[in-house]
């Protein structure tokens, strides 16, 4: 599969731009399927809230030795014994930065599955673009946008998708993310794990947090094979035939779940996270997790998830 970080197999320039134009094509019915999963979930979606300089009211505080008097509330504090402080909701702008992964191998799809992972992949991405920039956020992606504050964030990088160069890279660079930010990656993870894990330690050095969102397909994760099958590498064209596929289901997962656990352990000992994102479940609950990690406050998935 792809590998983050390393060019795939040389593709012809031809079918390079056929893809391209493939995926422009897809685009405006994505940026649909996007915020109408947006609308869903906008409700339960909160941005970070932490206190600072603003004008909107967050919480009140117990009031602690050395603050300024001036903070404390005394309306709030005269119905009780306690003295409170009135914190403010910081309200500077955040920088996100996304990236989706285009490669060969996100055009699988199953029979089990509904959509493509390349499908699934960028209808979460564009989700996130608008959610972002609606909680006020600065979105933006590596060598297409740069960091904007636009409320449209959806339709601001559909745009971008649809009319891009076909020659844009497709592994990302991050050499202008700064501290503090946070990079989204969404991808099937499938190609070097040693690659993927020395990017993750590269952006963590750089003061930036990870979040890595799998797209799976059911079939990858199952591995419902059996009998005589072939397989076939979608980067290489390689074949590989199995004459009793169902022999090598056990040791297929275990290796499969090997990557994603070294993965998800890497995310979390930078304070990042690690959400799956299977395309037979429904693409909300993927913001909804991914959500609950980034506020500090891992949920379950509820009916907020919505039906799409």
């Amino acid at each position: 599969m792809a590998t983050i970080g390393q060019s795939t197999k040389p593709t012809d320039n031809n079918d390079a731009l056929t893809r391209a134009r493939q995926r422009a094509a897809l685009v405006p019915e994505l940026l649909v399927d996007a915020l109408r999963i947006v609308n869903t979930v906008m409700a339960g979606w909160h941005g970070r809230k932490k206190r600072g300089i603003g004008e909107t009211f967050w919480q009140y505080r117990p009031y602690t030795q050395g603050e300024t008097m001036a903070r404390i509330d005394w309306r709030r504090s005269a119905r009780d014994d306690q003295t409170y402080v009135r914190d403010q909701e910081w309200e500077a702008a955040h920088t996100i930065w996304l990236w989706v992964d285009r490669s060969s191998s996100m055009l699988f799809k199953s029979s089990a599955a509904s959509v493509s992972k390349e499908s699934r992949a960028m209808v979460v991405t564009f989700a996130l673009a608008e959610l972002f920039a609606r909680a006020g956020e600065r979105v933006g992606y590596p060598g297409l946008l740069k960091p904007s504050a636009n409320r449209k964030g959806a339709e601001r990088l559909a745009t971008a998708f649809a009319t891009q160069p076909h020659d844009i890279p497709e592994t990302p660079s991050f050499t202008q993310v700064q501290r503090f930010s946070d990079v989204v990656l969404v991808s099937d993870f499938l190609g070097d794990t040693n690659e993927t894990l020395a990017m993750i330690d590269n952006l963590a050095g750089q003061g930036a947090r990870m979040h890595l969102i799998e797209i799976v397909d059911p079939a990858e994760e199952d591995f419902p094979y059996g009998g005589r099958t072939e397989f076939v590498d979608p980067e290489t064209g390689t074949r590989l035939t199995a004459g009793r596929a169902e022999d090598w289901r056990e040791a297929y997962r275990n290796l499969y779940q090997a990557r994603r656990h070294a993965l998800q352990m890497r995310c979390r000992a930078h304070g990042g996270s690690y959400t799956i994102s299977r395309t037979d479940h429904l693409a909300s609950e993927t913001l909804v997790r991914l959500h609950g990690f980034m506020t500090g406050n891992p949920v379950a998935t509820t009916k907020m998830a919505g039906t799409y």
